[in-house]
């Protein structure tokens, strides 16, 4: 066997490290899009779990003014209303209890009243599956900064 490079044999872990990296990054741009499910949930918090000192009079719950879905991986809205009052949705009543699956078929931007979202309305961004390359990878990264951001807020357990 040949030896190795003099910059390899000095500089192996740095050199590993950016060959692990640009692999992950050639699986995310290449690698098909997948989900355990269509669905993407947008849920009216129960009573208590809204805000944590309760829900004052005429203040909107801290619920997404945006939600965002791609052709063919997420392309179903999953609308839960496990609060105790029924809830407006665009021309939907949401009784309490109530489940309703809002599917998309057609890439677009729609805008649904919605008086619990401060500013009093809500737009579902449909996008279209992206394509392999560059486009895949952004897709990848967008949705796993969407992920972080919309993680729930956990209080520590005493």
């Amino acid at each position: 066997m040949p030896p190795l490079h003099p910059i390899l044999h000095r500089h192996w872990l740095p050199c590993a490290f950016i060959g692990a990296l640009l692999l992950a990054l050639l699986w995310g741009a290449l690698a098909p899009l997948r989900t355990p499910s269509q669905e993407r949930s947008f849920t009216f918090p129960a009573p208590g779990r809204a805000q944590a000192a309760g829900p004052l009079p005429g203040r909107a719950l801290a619920l997404p003014r945006e939600i965002r879905l791609t052709l063919g991986v997420q392309d179903v809205l999953l609308l839960r209303n496990l609060d105790r009052q029924a809830h407006v949705f665009g021309p939907l009543h949401l009784l309490p209890g109530q489940e309703f699956r809002l599917p998309f078929e057609e890439a677009g931007a729609y805008a649904y009243a919605c008086p619990d979202v401060a500013g009093g309305s809500l737009t579902v961004r449909v996008v279209r599956l992206p394509d392999p390359g560059w486009d895949r990878l952004r897709w990848r990264l967008t949705a796993f900064a969407q992920a972080l951001r919309t993680l729930p807020l956990v209080a520590p357990q005493s």
